[in-house]
């Protein structure tokens, strides 16, 4: 196996997975988006409350915004000493106090405070409740770490893809440069210049094929690689890609090892 990165920045993520096969690629995707734990509100104690949601669309709303996560500090609920029962290593508290007094307002997601500083919203400006004149919510909610398998507010990514690695193949004895294999083509792949047709990015190719079948000449071939994959990952800002993907190996590799001591007890 071998991984190659080939764009990144804060949020997303772009590599390649070479030398494996469509199992392999797939088995990392399931594990990216339902076992990479990350942190999200999963209690909600509600004191007092006179906006217009119900308590159970106000919990609801709490427990789908994102939440920076230190997977370091903190352990899952049924991996900790205090066998689920809420303590520091597991849990933190999360306060909400807001009244509308003259005027109506919007209560954002930076309004909630944090027991730990570094666990916080990944965004201030996510629209919670709108109160009018006089409402008022208070409340206390606790947050743990969980799995998307469990729930959908603990997936790491917004996204998770991954496509065969695109092989596009130019004859050019064949090839009469007419043009219409650069315009039919969806993600601009192809490109037209000095009378010749040139592969502009390859790995954007999403493998429809349009530009060989338009092609009357059959100059043009589009393949894919079975043992080579481009992965994209968008990260909801929980944990950053490059976090998810290392997490998501070591997961990997914990299961296989399972496996295979599972199976040497077996034939034991």
């Amino acid at each position: 196996m071998n991984i190659r990165i080939l764009s990144k920045d804060e949020n997303s993520l772009k590599f390649m997975l070479e030398n494996v096969d469509v199992t392999f690629a797939n088995a990392l995707r399931r594990i990216i988006l339902v076992e990479v734990p990350t942190m999200a509100i999963d209690e909600v104690i509600i004191i007092e409350n006179t906006s217009p949601l119900f308590d159970e669309v106000l919990a609801h709303r709490l427990g789908l915004i994102p939440l920076k996560t230190d997977l370091q500090s903190y352990t899952l609920p049924e991996e900790c000493s205090c066998q689920g029962a809420g303590c520091t290593q597991c849990q933190l508290t999360f306060t909400l106090e807001r009244e509308a007094e003259e005027e109506g307002v919007i209560v954002y997601s930076g309004e909630l405070k944090s027991q730990d500083p570094s666990v916080v919203p990944v965004s201030d400006k996510i629209p919670i409740v709108r109160l009018a004149r006089g409402q008022r919510i208070v409340l206390e909610a606790y947050a743990s770490l969980g799995r998307g398998k469990n729930h959908a507010k603990y997936q790491p990514v917004s996204t998770c893809s991954y496509k065969y690695k695109p092989i596009v193949q130019l004859e050019g004895d064949k090839c009469e440069a007419c043009g219409d294999c650069v315009e039919i083509c969806p993600k601009g792949v192809l490109d037209l210049k000095n009378k010749s047709i040139m592969i502009k990015d390859v790995f954007n190719c999403s493998l429809c094929k349009a530009c060989e079948e338009e092609c009357e000449f059959d100059a043009i071939h589009v393949e894919s690689d079975d043992t080579s994959f481009i992965f994209n990952i968008e990260s909801t800002e929980a944990i950053s890609p490059e976090e998810i993907v290392k997490t998501a190996i070591e997961i990997f590799e914990k299961k296989v090892k399972e496996l295979q001591s599972l199976l040497a007890s077996q034939t034991s």
